[in-house]
């Protein structure tokens, strides 16, 4: 299942919530569920002292339709998100467990990942396989989202909320693209190529959504790692 954290080193109440995300990443705490986390810097944080350096509009855009999904009045953070259909403050432990509970109970397209090579000097190359279940029957269909994450990453914050402060990131998101549609009961299984710019290679995380809509629920997630 995939865990999103919406966060900004420019928000004084994140950093609780980058912590909690990388004990879910390391520890797991629900036996039943294989978590996949990602964390998605968000800009609107930027103008206020302190450029999050992995800040993207990207990612405001994209929590931006989720707030519009769950009827929010507006984007907050820190948000999380799971498996695109439950969203609570990124920092409420018990609840994020209890979503990831429930979550589980739900059966997941498998997707699967294989082969990550370099291609050049800026791209990277790896093979994606989807075989979609019951739940992309009835004519249904899923936006594939390819991420390529940073393992891990560290910043000193020098001005703004955080100022003098030691951040760490799990799964930093550099890469977020639509590489392909799964349509109704139909394998998907190509090899898909990505820019590299921006990520880092000697620790990266790449991980392979299924999901309905723009915002809507995943129906599978997969990942895997590369180094260089």
């Amino acid at each position: 299942m995939l865990i999103e954290l919406f966060t900004s080193e420019g928000c004084s109440s994140c950093p609780p919530a980058d912590v909690l995300l990388g004990q879910l990443d390391r520890f797991q705490p629900v036996p039943t569920a294989d978590v996949i986390v990602l964390s998605e810097h968000v800009d609107y944080w930027d103008d206020i002292g302190w450029k999050d350096p992995y800040s993207s509009r990207q990612f405001s855009l994209r929590q931006g339709d989720y707030a519009h999904r769950f009827r929010l009045d507006d984007s907050y953070t820190p948000q999380m998100v799971v498996d695109g259909d439950t969203q609570l403050i990124g920092s409420d432990e018990r609840g994020v467990i209890r979503a990831i509970a429930n979550a589980a109970k739900i059966t997941k397209i498998p997707v699967i990942l294989s082969a990550p090579h370099l291609q050049g000097t800026k791209s990277l190359v790896v093979h994606v396989e989807v075989q979609p279940t019951v739940a992309l029957a009835g004519g249904k269909s899923g936006q594939l989202l390819l991420a390529l994450a940073d393992g891990s990453d560290q910043s000193n914050v020098r001005r703004g909320e955080n100022a003098g402060r030691t951040l760490k990131h799990v799964a930093v998101v550099r890469t977020l693209n639509q590489v392909g549609t799964v349509e109704g009961n139909n394998v998907f299984s190509k090899d898909v190529t990505v820019s590299t710019e921006n990520a880092n290679l000697q620790n990266l995380k790449i991980v392979v959504i299924v999901q309905e809509g723009t915002a809507g629920r995943v129906l599978g997630v997969g990942s895997t790692r590369f180094s260089n």
